[in-house]
């Protein structure tokens, strides 16, 4: 981002100071947004480091008394000890606010002080003023160690404010970042010490690291990502290979996989489900109704005899279910390949692992051998994972038979092997992305991360954060449920009389304009966590359950492309 701000200011001709100001414009607006009202008449205190990020509190100071608020503004430090464009919005505050108080005719909306001690914050924060709007200027992207002195103790009194609303269960202040929550390393998703708990972050341009990966992530509330001015061109050019998946790419693949007028059950795919065992049937039957719910035009379930009744009777009543040859402890059996091979050349896509359990080694050669012989899509969870732990070395997706792994932390421990446990916890928790572009490239597979903001790894290296969803989402079943639902979104996909023009119908592994399994799987991402969201929203987390998040699927769809989705608005 300071690249891009540098080449904005020199190949684009626009003024650093312009940018500034629109940093500020952009966080007003956020503000304003949160009071529909009138922000006139409200009060404001702004919490200025000595560097750019404060010079854009500065100015957003100026514009908050343009529209009527009352504004304190503490700098910490001296204005001729900054630099640049913020010593420039430092002394146009302080002569604002000089001139305001020595005016008899004007009521002053404006005040600015130089806090450059410990004593001096005390006797600064000590009074109890009411304050509606509380905005963190103090560190931007810059800062890489923990804060201590003054900025630690400033910190501690915004949490203390942030705690005291909450006790009160008040609405203010509205604690706002700008850029991002100062005590974070914008370049990391890691605390690396305490830092500001923001109600609203407004960032610039594009977001950072800190902005969107847990747990550095949960300290900015709402994120609102403000453009500018720097050039899209600028962004592009950069070559990032992380990316923030958006509304606007949900809403892309629903509108490119529209149903049309003369479509119907088997133009909007088959889903062949590999699920279930004796004492497990009910992982089948949520990831089979989570397929069919998402829009696959057909679903077989195919389970163990012992389980297929068990699971029929919890199964929603279009979805078929069929045997498979079992062992003698109600679990898939390798006598079984042969058939599923034959259903599965039928089908467009298979979900394969929910419920079989991983102990016999039966079972683990049967998954072993229909990922291996497979002719088409793949999306392997829960114990067809385990039974392929640690990953076959030789064993690869292709662009015509992709595979899509989805495991959750735990799960992606086995697959990188016994040996690597011992390392691969801080690895997972330090640098989750890493870990999983490392795996998706060195496999050639598409793979889920599950987990708080959960990634999408490409075969090529690009990995997609997902912003969507919240804690009610860890619940049972909720893994099957997401496997039904990418399943069932990838037979649309390839039921779909648009952008395949691959061999054997399938779709290509990658994204691009075309709809590709990597797109599809990322708006299914997208759209299960915003499904949990509504759940939520209506049942609170801690009492919805797997079910009501495939219940919400068709909200979910419908906020997102209700013109597609409603037929009279298909005229």
């Amino acid at each position: 981002m300071r690249e891009t701000d540098r080449l904005t200011v020199e190949q684009f001709g626009t003024p650093s100071l312009l940018l500034m100001e629109a940093d500020a414009t952009a966080t007003l607006r956020a503000i304003s947004s949160r009071f529909p009202d009138d922000l006139q008449g409200k009060k404001a205190r702004i919490l200025c480091g000595s560097g750019n990020n404060g010079g854009d509190g500065a100015a957003l100071a100026r514009a908050l008394a343009r529209v009527g608020v009352h504004t304190d503004v503490v700098l910490f430090g001296r204005v001729e000890d900054t630099k640049g464009d913020a010593r420039a919005n430092f002394e146009a505050v302080r002569r604002l606010a000089s001139f305001e108080a020595g005016s008899s005719s004007l009521p002053s909306l404006l005040t600015f002080v130089e806090c450059a001690s410990v004593s001096q914050w005390e006797d600064i924060a000590r009074p109890r003023r009411s304050h509606d709007i509380l905005v963190d200027a103090l560190f931007g992207t810059g800062l890489a160690r923990p804060l201590e002195g003054i900025y630690l103790q400033v910190i501690e009194h915004v949490g203390l404010t942030r705690r005291a609303r909450e006790r009160a269960a008040g609405a203010r202040p509205l604690i706002v970042s700008v850029d991002i929550p100062s005590g974070l390393n914008a370049d990391s998703g890691q605390l690396i010490g305490p830092a500001v708990e923001a109600d609203v972050t407004v960032t610039f341009t594009a977001p950072k690291l800190a902005n969107v990966l847990p747990p550095a992530c949960h300290y900015g509330g709402e994120l609102i990502v403000a453009n500018i001015g720097s050039p899209a061109a600028l962004t592009d050019a950069a070559g990032s290979k992380l990316f923030l998946v958006e509304e606007e790419d949900a809403r892309a693949w629903l509108v490119r996989t529209r149903y049309t007028r003369e479509s119907y059950k088997n133009t909007h795919g088959h889903v062949l489900v590999i699920a279930g065992s004796r004492d497990y049937s009910g992982a089948a039957a949520l990831c089979g109704n989570a397929a069919i719910r998402s829009g696959a035009g057909l679903v077989t379930v195919a389970t163990p005899a012992a389980a297929q009744s068990s699971v029929a009777a919890r199964a929603m009543p279009e979805v078929m279910t069929t045997a498979l040859a079992e062992t003698d402890r109600g679990v898939v059996s390798d006598d079984a390949i042969e058939h599923v091979l034959q259903l599965a050349a039928r089908a467009s896509v298979v979900a394969l692992g929910p419920g079989l359990t991983a102990e016999d080694e039966r079972t683990r050669s049967f998954v072993r051998a229909v990922v291996e012989q497979r002719t088409t899509a793949v999306v392997i969870d829960a114990d067809g994972l385990n039974c392929l732990a640690p990953w076959p070395e030789n064993l690869r997706g292709s662009a015509n038979a992709p595979l899509i792994l989805t495991p959750h932390a735990g799960e992606m421990r086995r697959l990188l092997g016994a040996k690597s446990l011992g390392s691969i916890d801080g690895v997972l928790l330090a640098d989750r992305v890493s870990a999983v572009r490392e795996f998706a490239l060195k496999h050639e597979v598409i793979l889920v991360l599950k987990g708080s903001r959960s990634l999408t790894a490409a075969p090529d290296g690009r990995v997609f954060i997902n912003p969507t969803g919240n804690a009610g989402l860890g619940t049972a079943g909720a893994g099957d449920t997401l496997t039904g639902l990418i399943a069932g979104f990838i037979a649309q996909a390839i039921g779909s009389a648009s952008g395949y023009g691959s061999p054997a119908g399938q779709p290509r592994a990658g994204g691009g304009e075309e709809t590709g399994v990597l797109d599809t799987v990322i708006a299914a991402l997208y759209v299960g966590g915003l499904a949990g969201d509504f759940a939520a929203q209506e049942l609170g987390m801690r009492t919805m359950v797997a079910s009501d998040i495939r219940d919400h699927f068709s909200a979910a769809i419908c906020s997102l492309d209700d013109e597609g989705e409603l037929p009279e608005r298909r005229s």
